[in-house]
């Protein structure tokens, strides 16, 4: 694939193994980023993600797992599929996350603004994703990124 690439990283002071599932099991994941998944993120597993507080919610086709390693999958995002590529590298007691989104659709200008849009995502859940594991704290980054387009009749539980 050529074009953009959204790329995010951080270092998330937790084992490899914890961090890999913070991100293969939705009961986890919905702790910082959506609100709820389907099911676990394994190959060949097809799975929904939803963000309640959005109304809107994406399909995910998970391609290949590598337990504490590697998760590829490709997501509709807003009907308009894109790879998305998680690597954990053990460093040490912790752990280095990176996350690359790519193939982006339509001009090179759409793409890119897309990427862009994408890698500020990204970093979101990636620093989500530290201060729950780290801190066990919600920090909420997710609803109130937009706080002006939550879903009618969303109510925060916070």
């Amino acid at each position: 694939m050529s074009g953009p690439v959204a790329a995010a990283g951080m270092l998330i002071r937790r084992p490899v193994g914890e961090v890999f599932e913070a991100f293969a099991d939705p009961a986890v994941t919905s702790r910082f980023w959506f609100s709820r998944g389907s099911g676990r993120l394994k190959p060949g597993a097809e799975v929904r993600w939803d963000w309640d507080m959005y109304g809107v919610g994406t399909d995910v086709a998970v391609r290949e797992v590598e337990p504490g390693r590697r998760i590829l999958m490709v997501w509709d995002n807003r009907s308009d599929p894109t790879e998305v590529d998680w690597r954990f590298e053990a460093r040490g007691d912790h752990t280095w996350v990176t996350i690359e989104n790519r193939g982006f659709s339509g001009t090179l200008e759409k793409q890119t603004a897309k990427a862009l849009d994408s890698t500020g995502g990204f970093a979101l859940v990636l620093a989500g994703a530290k201060v729950w594991l780290e801190h066990g704290i919600n920090p909420r980054f997710v609803p109130d990124r937009h706080p002006d387009h939550h879903a009618p009749g969303w109510k925060d539980d916070a």
